[in-house]
């Protein structure tokens, strides 16, 4: 067992205690960030005097070496090591000898380990966002095609006035603009380095923590050396961004599930993203649009975890810190596979656009409507909502639509209808005459489509 801390212990670690300490198998993920760390370490070490330029060289010869060799697939990281650090400071020692040693000076695992996981986190925050970027343009080109594709709005999954698919599809758009948001401010927050900040009190090393954080991209040093081995708030912060993204996709999901339906049949979904049933032929499931809503609930139990873990833990490092990763790991691999699967799911989905137009004609979406045309030709609206009450009632049992009555069945209900009804409660100009900003009209979402298409340059 490879392990850096035996000086003080007469006894081997018991094997099960051993495993259960032993973190290589999850800390292998982020090789790449500790040996990048390690590199940045060196060069200020030489550069503040502490290695000798020589060492130097040698030392970032062998690092370079061990990565060139474990991504080739050369070298394998293996569980006789604790621990990723140990993995490669034992590496670097067979290859460069006594230099390897030199490496760990000034620093700790408990710096180091903060180090690689911020590492590692920053670029996941960077790739998450890449991927929403993806979906954004995709859903910014179903809009572009929909801007006059009328369906129903619902609210209590009961229609309501008609909307367009852009209008739709661009409340999602919204949600997903704010999640990139969310990542821009915990990379803003995050990006800090922990590096220098030894077990928890700093070292008497004279280290050059500007000079390493510069190297690693970071804003700056972390200010305090106990905050810096302790924070994991930057880890709350994804999973919660992470959970908030899967609660979108799923909400999205949810509403590709129901249009899917034989009830609704508002979309097809690509063969590609659907399965059929083992014994049923005529079936055709949204499995993908399933899994994703199901492993939102993954996520969510991620954050709930670590901010369990962390809710008791005194400064400065303890070892319960160890179970950020595997729950960090898994929640960011679902998250983005989430992403991606659901960004290829929309952009081969089709919508059955005479379905939707039909759905929000029969289903008295321009009841509003026409109790407006009864308010604007002098009658109270409660007096107005009342006599459309009677009309959709009307319309039910004979089994037609609005747009179906003659005009004198309209005035048998009410006098003050006219020929001009037919107009006031036609779906287009339902629509269209909606012209403030954010709302479905044709003129107002070409003017919020054009935002998009700014905000994605």
């Amino acid at each position: 067992m490879a392990q850096l801390w035996g000086g003080r212990f007469t006894k081997e670690t018991d094997q099960l205690v051993y495993r259960f300490n032993s973190s290589i198998s999850f800390d292998q993920k982020f090789y790449k960030q500790d040996i990048t760390g390690s590199m940045a370490h060196v060069r200020m070490l030489a550069e503040q005097g502490i290695l000798t330029e020589e060492e130097r060289e040698q030392i970032l010869e062998g690092l370079q070496g061990i990565l060139a060799d474990v991504e080739s697939g050369k070298l394998i990281i293996t569980d006789e090591y604790e621990d990723i650090h140990s993995f490669v400071e034992a590496n670097l020692t067979d290859r460069v000898g006594a230099p390897g040693k030199k490496l760990h000076t000034g620093r700790s695992r408990n710096d180091q380990v903060a180090l690689d996981m911020r590492l590692y986190t920053r670029d996941e925050v960077q790739e998450t966002d890449e991927l929403l970027k993806k979906l954004l343009e995709v859903l910014l080109r179903i809009m572009e095609e929909n801007t006059e594709t009328i369906m129903p709005g619902f609210t209590h999954l009961q229609k309501a006035q008609p909307i367009t698919l852009a209008h739709h599809i661009g409340a999602y758009f919204e949600m997903f603009k704010r999640d990139r948001s969310r990542l821009h401010d915990i990379y803003e927050r995050m990006n800090y380095c922990p590096l220098g900040a030894g077990a928890l009190a700093g070292t008497t090393y004279p280290l050059d923590r500007e000079y390493t954080a510069e190297q690693l991209g970071f804003y700056g040093p972390m200010l305090n050396s106990m905050d810096a081995v302790s924070d994991r708030d930057y880890l709350i912060e994804f999973l919660s961004a992470m959970s908030t993204i899967m609660m979108h996709l799923s909400r999205f999901c949810e509403e590709i599930i129901l249009w899917n339906s034989n009830e609704y049949q508002f979309v097809e979904i690509d063969d590609a993203y659907s399965t059929g049933s083992s014994i049923m032929p005529q079936k055709k499931n949204p499995d993908i649009a399933e899994l994703i809503r199901g492993k939102t609930g993954r996520v969510y139990g991620a954050l709930t975890s670590l901010l369990t873990t962390m809710k008791g833990i005194p400064l400065a490092y303890n070892k319960d810190m160890q179970e950020d990763k595997e729950l960090v790991f898994d929640a960011i691999d679902t998250t983005k596979g989430c992403i991606s699967l659901f960004t290829g799911m929309m952009d081969t989905i089709g919508f059955c656009r005479e379905r939707m137009n039909n759905s929000a004609r029969h289903g008295f979406t321009n009841a509003t409507d026409a109790a407006d045309y009864l308010v604007n030709h002098g009658v109270p609206f409660r007096d107005a909502h009342g006599i459309v009450g009677r009309l959709v009632l009307y319309c039910i049992e004979k089994k037609i639509a609005l747009d179906d009555m003659s005009l004198e069945e309209y005035k048998a209900v009410s006098p003050v209808f006219e020929k001009d009804i037919y107009e006031a409660i036609s779906l287009e100009n339902c629509v269209n005459k909606r012209l403030t900003i954010g709302a479905p009209g044709k003129e107002a979402m070409e003017k919020v489509i054009g935002i998009y298409r700014e905000y994605l340059k």
